[in-house]
């Protein structure tokens, strides 16, 4: 029996990395391994080679040490968790990683052994790694890396089948390009550093006029300590109901999470107001160490509320009201940002426009940006922003 059928072999008994049998590099290399025929054994090895270069990785090396320090598998979830996994996982971890590091160090012309073909056959480069070594760091630093999914992305949403899944594109923002609000950027900073840190980290309720930076400061905070171990899951205000199954699924995740709900706001006898109750009740971050909610909304009580509600016959009104209020009190904080004033405006209009190159005369740029933001009904930083970006689009 050949070294590469008996590699196959071997590779055909992966228990704790089965998965990744059906990984498209992997799936290819064995049929090219399984074929009979010299014809058939040259095409399978083109589209072994064509798999790799589609996975944009310049090695096959590279490409084993990614999937396998992203796999995710029963061994990993059990470190994940903090636990100590039994002798004989430990084992046959140990034996499937020496599997796998063969398949690593594989050549083109270690792979062209016994192929009775002296015509073209694509090449791909090497390099040396350790597989071993690699998948053991990100054991140990499983709090911060992840696994599966989680490794690879930091922004996910739920679909209408209420699965996790990734952003492919996800919005790069950074606080950095978030001019002016630094008191209540760093209220946002210091609450998700103390949930990375496992402390005791609140829900927040950011209130304020639309347009003034609620959403991007939420974004640009994961953007910035992604690489710390946290992640971001939106959810809509119909799924609501989802987020106790979501608890706990992330639950036993080591990384930690912000649940993101965006432009929060209910009608009076909404069943999706008494679900998030329900869950804001005592506090989320106290059943789940590792997850918090950050809520968005035009909407400093969240309750749209009418003349009805307030002088209206029921004989509770009172009680009504204390309970349409009690719903954002519920968060742990909540951080109001303000429409900017006129100074504010311009400030960030003028860095806006130093950042991005425009050169017009600040007498000119103040005119022409307080006529925008008239037209748009106000100032904010996102009229800044859109402001900016079509004097961009003219130059």
């Amino acid at each position: 029996m050949s070294t590469l059928s008996e590699l196959s072999i071997r590779l055909s008994s992966l228990a704790v990395f089965r998965a990744l049998l059906r990984d498209p590099v992997i799936a290819a290399l064995m049929d090219y391994w399984k074929a009979g025929s010299t014809e058939e054994a040259v095409s399978r090895y083109g589209a072994f080679v064509s798999a790799l270069y589609d996975t944009g990785k310049r090695t096959l090396a590279g490409y084993v040490q990614h999937i396998v320090t992203n796999d995710e598998n029963a061994y990993i979830r059990m470190i994940g968790k903090g636990a100590a996994p039994e002798e004989a996982l430990e084992e046959n971890v140990c034996q499937e990683l020496s599997i796998l590091q063969a398949v690593a160090d594989l050549t083109p012309e270690k792979m062209r052994e016994g192929l009775a073909w002296e015509g073209y056959l694509p090449g791909f480069s090497v390099k040396k790694v350790d597989i071993d070594r690699s998948y053991r760091e990100r054991c140990r630093n499983i709090g911060k890396l992840g696994y599966g999914i989680y490794a690879k992305h930091r922004m996910f949403f739920l679909d209408e089948q209420g699965r996790i899944i990734p952003v492919q594109n996800p919005d790069s923002i950074r606080l950095g390009d978030l001019i002016d609000y630094q008191r209540e950027k760093k209220i946002m900073i210091n609450n998700t550093l103390a949930l990375l840190a496992g402390k005791p980290a609140a829900n927040i309720l950011l209130t304020g006029d639309a347009g003034t930076g609620k959403s991007s400061t939420v974004k640009a905070v994961v953007n910035e300590l992604w690489e710390k171990g946290l992640r971001i899951l939106e959810v809509r205000k119909e799924q609501l109901h989802a987020i106790p199954a979501i608890l706990d699924e992330l639950n036993t995740n080591p990384l930690k999470f912000i649940l993101f709900i965006d432009d929060l706001s209910f009608q009076k006898d909404d069943d999706n107001f008494s679900a998030l109750k329900a869950i804001l009740e005592g506090s989320v971050s106290a059943r789940s160490r590792n997850v918090v909610i950050y809520a968005t909304s035009n909407r400093r009580h969240l309750v749209k509320e009418s003349f009805s509600n307030r002088d209206g016959d029921d004989v509770h009104r009172n009680d009504t009201m204390q309970e349409i209020l009690s719903l954002s009190e519920r968060f742990g904080i909540q951080i109001t940002f303000q429409k900017p004033d006129k100074q504010t405006y311009l400030h960030i209009v003028h860095q806006l426009a130093k950042d991005r190159g425009v050169t017009l005369e600040e007498g000119e740029l103040d005119a022409l940006a307080e006529r925008f933001a008239l037209a748009r009904g106000g100032r904010s930083a996102r009229a800044a922003t859109q402001f900016v970006d079509g004097l961009l689009a003219k130059q």
